[in-house]
């Protein structure tokens, strides 16, 4: 079985999140060989072949000589999957390959199992196992689902390039709009999840955050039923975060939350299922009934 993964590159650097490509072939125990368009300078670590397009002749992204590009990579690797990060990099040009392939496209794969691939469904409420009908397939997978790869090592450089002109234009990069709390700077941050019941019981975590000298963070189910503002949504949907310490009060552990938490240095997670998937990840799991354990834990700490 073989991959092609491709990289990603943007504003004159490579993204970090090229390397979970690597790790999500070494899960599925195949062969690599990778696609980049970006530039010599920033080559990732990895010893494989590395078929490398320079971003200044064919931009950071163009979709049409991008595609070029892949399906170049395509003919010359003749691969299993061609796997692209779940990103608006990925979004956009995988449907591009898929169709001028004639396969099948698997978006955001979140695991392995049973030889196939899980993919997210109902509002992320539900997972299903899918396998493409035919032997080959385009894949995207999630951000975070898949744990960063680097192999080491030097790239088998394979210079590729492509010529002619794009029904679209990339003028740049725009900002996102400021958030107005910033949750990828705080140290501490206190999670409410769908188990604290009801919006009246926020005040409850806003608590245990402050005592803490934290910021307050929450889930999505919380954020969509309107307890909490978008600004303070952790996950793929929300913000990244990676604080000191991370507080998952009542939440059990999505993997679009997880992806968006677990690089915290520490980890608590108060719930009173033991078996939530968050337990797996946690350096501490509370099994207690937070509507008991929060607000004494609280006036514990005010006593301090």
């Amino acid at each position: 079985m073989k991959t092609l993964l491709i990289g990603e590159y943007r504003e004159g650097k490579l993204l970090d999140s090229t390397y979970e490509l690597l790790g999500f072939a070494g899960q599925l125990g195949a062969e690599t060989a990778m696609l980049l368009v970006g530039s010599e300078t920033q080559l990732p670590s990895y010893g494989g072949t590395l078929y490398l397009a320079d971003a200044a002749s064919c931009g950071e992204y163009n979709p049409d000589l991008h595609k070029k590009l892949i399906l170049d990579a395509v003919q010359k690797e003749n691969p299993d999957y061609i796997v692209f990060l779940h990103s608006s990099y990925g979004w956009d040009l995988a449907p591009r390959v898929a169709a001028a392939l004639r396969v099948a496209q698997l978006s955001e794969v979140i695991a392995l199992a049973d030889g196939g691939f899980e993919v997210g469904c109902c509002n992320a409420k539900m997972r299903r196992t899918v396998k493409p009908a035919a032997g080959r397939a385009v894949v995207t997978i999630q951000a975070g689902a898949f744990p960063a790869l680097q192999p080491g090592g030097i790239p088998l450089l394979q210079k590729l390039s492509a010529a002619g002109t794009a029904a679209l234009e990339f003028i740049g990069y725009e900002a996102a709009e400021k958030k107005d709390v910033d949750l990828g700077k705080a140290e501490i941050i206190v999670s409410a999840g769908r188990g604290i019941g009801k919006k009246d019981n926020v005040s409850m975590i806003q608590a245990l955050a402050k005592a803490l000298g934290g910021e307050l963070g929450a889930s999505r189910p919380v954020v969509d039923a309107g307890w909490v503002e978008h600004s303070h949504q952790v996950g793929t949907t929300g913000q990244t975060v990676s604080p000191k310490l991370y507080v998952a009060c009542g939440i059990s552990g999505a993997i679009q939350h997880l992806a968006g938490m677990k690089k915290a240095d520490f980890i608590i997670a108060i719930n009173k299922d033991k078996d939530a998937p968050i337990g797996e990840i946690a350096d501490v799991l509370v099994v207690a009934d937070l509507m008991q354990f929060v607000p004494a834990l609280t006036a514990k700490l005010a006593k301090q």
